[in-house]
């Protein structure tokens, strides 16, 4: 049986219903059809469906739509017994003895009569209620009768009945009660407003039943329907009328003396904020669960326990003056993860959800636990607080020329020699450089210095080539890449690029493809900049003595024989000063940047993990900021990890990161 997007497998035994279940799903997937697993439900004795509850091949009510009436709250005075008796007085002709019934209620209306709800009044008020949400006052569903919609509203709520004439007696029966609060900004609303809301407010809640069929809509407001007529009326109508056109209706206009049966709903409107599918889920769950059930028990023989009441069979927690519905352990984690998902807010935002309508206890911690495992926030939000990870300096050799720390700047505006970039080579220890193709530029640097003991770099292409690794093979020079997307694991040239960057505009603002030219004059500089790490000039760490222009005489004519042995000596007393002053500022910019860092996650071999996406560019603003799920592989030093991506998600097979972009992924993020 099939309605909408609704499907009923029925059999008479479970071998009858598994094999029409695999004929089900067989042509399901023959014809592309998918179905949410959330939402199925297997080999069950008792469903809801279409607004019935059936079970053991019968038809019954569902509690959902007696919701309204079994929440009804206990009368307080006069005026809450003459609400309740307009109610139950409306449907008196399906009531057999209903006078005798109700008339305890009844006689706390006279005159004389001091108001005292006791054993006998509160007797007849439940049985009223019982009888009001069965049959023959009410009746199941059918699409084939006439069909009718009751409304009305007050400040306080809305109330609303679906009424069905019976094909037995002719007569209306209610098929369906609907009651609802005002929010704050409604309870603003003219009271014509508030009319048109209420029919606007059962339709929500009746669309499943009207849509599709002719019926009435029935209300008090005469002027309901000729608003409907009109051109001229307020942006806020417009919309509420829009909202009407996909319906088949009629309006009529009834005094509200004949109307006691919703008016009673709107002026003791039962909570509806959460759905009532979910009420009932909570209803079930509070049944099952042996804490609340010695609550209820105990309730039976006093009224009030620990600020715990029950309305309507269900357990509130009355705090600060505001009854919050009890949740069971075992639906807190659900109905918390239902909350968090509507939008996938933060903890003050999902605990503002449920705080006001929810009892669970240390609601935040449980809140915070659920948002640390869901997948979606995971991937999608930046880390918070302090960034994991401590400053790692380099360490430092005695001599100059041991570590080369290379990156390409560019694409820049292109020559008319097709030059497109610049090479950055520094010298980890005197800050050296030489911005100039990789190869055949390190060829030049190697002509005049040799060759480094090592070259740090990026992951660029040029760097991670087949050919460069050959190149450093052979001149046996250990090439060390830095993590993809953390740029201070190569600091010194990154700095450089900046600088280089700056002055190069600068110089060649007037023609831009010029800017080769610059290139050499940078370099010498820079070379020839008091550093602070080092407190020398880079030149000047390198070969003993500062740097003298082009004019000036050769370095080698300048320097005598017989003063060459204290010139050496000099030359090593400056480089063992600049290692110790190189590790002094080291150790000063490592204390300020943890300042500002916290330690990082420590992770083992096989843990599971989901890494910062570190690509950028048109079509990625609203991708995930994180992939999932990777494997560690490696432990590498100074807390960066090789990881292998596991299955056939987004993002490299393989790929190398630290502990700052690493989130841990739990196995509770599969639930």
């Amino acid at each position: 049986m099939i309605y909408l997007d609704d499907l009923v497998i029925f059999s008479e035994n479970e071998t009858q219903g598994i094999e029409r279940l695999q004929r089900v799903l067989k042509t399901a997937s023959e014809y592309g059809l998918e179905l949410n697993i959330k939402k199925c439900q297997f080999l069950k004795r008792e469903i809801e469906f279409l607004g019935h509850r059936i079970k053991d091949g019968k038809l019954y009510t569902s509690p959902l739509k007696i919701k309204a009436v079994m929440n009804f709250p206990e009368p307080k005075c006069t005026k809450d017994i003459r609400s309740y008796l307009g109610l139950t007085g409306y449907f008196r002709k399906f009531i057999p003895h209903y006078s005798a019934i109700a008339k305890p209620l009844s006689d706390l209306l006279k005159k004389d009569s001091n108001f005292s709800f006791g054993l006998k009044e509160r007797e007849s008020f439940n049985e009223l209620k019982q009888i009001l949400s069965k049959e023959p006052v009410l009746c199941l569903y059918n699409p084939k009768s006439e069909t009718e919609i009751h409304t009305d509203a007050s400040i306080d709520g809305f109330g609303a009945c679906l009424l069905q004439k019976s094909i037995v007696d002719n007569q209306l029966h209610p098929v369906y009660y609907m009651s609802r609060k005002t929010s704050d900004t409604e309870r603003k609303y003219s009271s014509y407003e508030l009319e048109v809301m209420a029919v606007i407010e059962a339709l929500k809640k009746f669309r499943p039943y009207v849509l599709g069929i002719p019926f009435k809509i029935v209300t008090d407001c005469i002027a309901f329907k000729q608003t409907m007529n009109k051109k001229d009326i307020s942006s806020k109508i417009a919309r509420w009328a829009l909202m009407l056109e996909e319906y088949d209706y009629i309006i009529e206009h009834r005094q509200g003396t004949r109307m006691r049966h919703v008016d009673a709903l709107s002026r003791n409107p039962v909570c509806m904020i959460i759905q009532d599918s979910l009420t009932l889920q909570i209803l079930k769950a509070q049944n099952s669960d042996e804490n609340v059930k010695a609550i209820k028990d105990l309730l039976k023989i006093k009224n009030q326990h620990d600020d715990y009441i029950i309305k309507g069979d269900l357990l509130y927690k009355s705090i600060k003056g505001n009854d919050h519905l009890v949740v069971p352990e075992d639906m807190q984690m659900s109905l918390i993860k239902s909350a968090h998902e509507k939008g996938h807010f933060s903890v003050k935002r999902t605990e503002d959800h449920l705080i006001n309508e929810f009892y669970i206890p240390k609601l935040k911690q449980k809140i915070e636990k659920c948002i640390s495992n869901c997948i979606t926030c995971i991937l999608a939000s930046k880390k918070q607080g302090k960034q994991e990870g401590e400053l790692h300096p380099i360490p430092k050799v005695e001599l100059p020329l041991d570590t080369y720390h290379v990156d390409h700047l560019g694409p820049l505006e292109s020559t008319n020699k097709n030059y497109k970039h610049i090479l950055c080579v520094i010298d980890s220890f005197t800050k050296s450089t030489s911005s100039q193709e990789v190869i055949s530029k390190l060829e030049l640097q190697k002509s005049v210095f040799g060759n480094p003991r090592r070259i740090i770099s990026d992951k660029g292409s040029a760097f991670n080539s087949k050919e460069f690794d050959d190149y450093c093979s052979s001149e046996s020079i250990q090439h060390l890449s830095v993590t993809t997307g953390l740029p201070r694991a190569n600091g010194q040239v990154e700095r450089l690029n900046s600088t280089v960057i700056s002055v190069i505009s600068k110089l060649s603002k007037d023609d831009p493809t010029k800017w080769f030219k610059f290139v050499p004059e940078l370099q010498r500089i820079l070379n020839s900049t008091y550093q602070r790490s080092i407190n020398l000039t880079p030149f000047e760490l390198l070969v003993g003595v500062k740097m003298r222009d082009k004019t000036d005489l050769k370095l080698r004519e300048l320097i005598e024989e017989e003063i060459r042995s204290n010139f050496q000596e000099s030359r090593e007393n400056l480089r063992k000063d600049a290692k110790q002053q190189i590790l002094k500022v080291q150790e000063s910019n490592r204390k300020t940047y943890n300042l500002r860092r916290k330690p990082p996650n420590k992770y083992k071999i096989n843990d599971i993990v989901a890494i910062k996406r570190t690509q950028h560019g048109p079509g990625l603003k609203f991708k995930s900021k994180f992939l999932e799920p990777y494997k560690i592989t490696k432990i590498k030093p100074n807390d960066t990890y090789d990881v292998k991506k596991i299955g056939f998600v987004e993002g490299p097979v393989h790929t190398s990161t630290c502990a700052e972009y690493l989130k841990p992924w739990s196995d509770e993020c599969a639930i």
